[in-house]
């Protein structure tokens, strides 16, 4: 389940990320290795290329140069509705969803009750999902993505949508997905999020990584870079 992302170095982008008047890098120069069973958090700023890294090993884009490498079946949830198709109802996005994940339609059975209980939806299971929520929709998103036995997870800020209940219901989740040895990489601005979670945390600004290592340390590097007034150690912390 091991990911393995490099991106081939490329003479003459200067540190704008622009090759020309209207491109330029999203990501550059980017050489990064997870090892199996690894929780890993994402952060920075707005357009650092989070959501384009996210992408890419998700196959849903093609990097421009570079390759990468996903060992394992890969589960996304980057956007609310990713994966789902709006005229088809809750039930017959999870069974769809199951076979992307080259799942039988009898394993997606065993686990579909198990599903439909954690998104807390029962009542609008065979409704189309163009009539769900965002709140609802990422429930079932989530509920899907986590249940149909991935061997990597990757959730983007999504999350945030769902109330605080469904949130904490989502962390003890993805901290059971990995207690059983499958990989995270989690994506959010909110911090006790990460550090409840993530072991280690990357860091991503202009599309480079600045740097990786202990949650502890790179999410208070962000917070100072991002408030040059803010101290060694920040007082926001995740109440159980």
């Amino acid at each position: 389940h091991e990911l393995d992302m490099k991106k081939e170095k490329t003479s003459g982008i200067e540190q704008s990320r622009m090759i020309n008047n209207s491109e330029f890098w999203a990501l550059h120069n980017v050489n990064l290795q997870i090892p199996k069973g690894e929780v890993v958090g994402l952060i920075g700023g707005n357009g650092s290329g989070k959501s384009t890294l996210l992408k890419i090993l998700s196959r849903i884009t093609e990097p421009s140069s570079g390759k990468v490498k996903v060992r394992g079946k890969v589960a996304s949830l980057l956007e609310v509705g990713t994966g789902f198709h709006p005229e088809l109802t809750g039930r017959e996005n999870i069974y769809i969803n199951g076979a992307i994940l080259g799942m039988t339609r009898r394993e997606v059975t065993a686990k579909f009750d198990e599903i439909v209980e954690f998104a807390g939806i029962p009542d609008f299971i065979d409704t189309p999902i163009k009539r769900y929520s965002s709140g609802m929709t990422v429930r079932l998103g989530f509920a899907v993505a986590a249940h149909l036995d991935p061997d990597i997870l990757i959730v983007d800020e999504v999350l945030a949508v769902g109330d605080a209940a469904f949130q904490k219901k989502c962390l003890g989740k993805m901290e059971d997905i990995s207690n059983d040895g499958k990989t995270i990489i989690f994506v959010s601005h909110q911090m006790p999020m990460i550090e409840k979670l993530c072991k280690d945390t990357l860091l991503l600004k202009d599309g480079i990584i600045q740097t990786f290592g202990k949650t502890n340390d790179i999410v208070n590097l962000y917070l100072k870079s991002s408030n040059p007034f803010c101290k060694d150690q920040h007082t926001v912390k995740w109440l159980d």
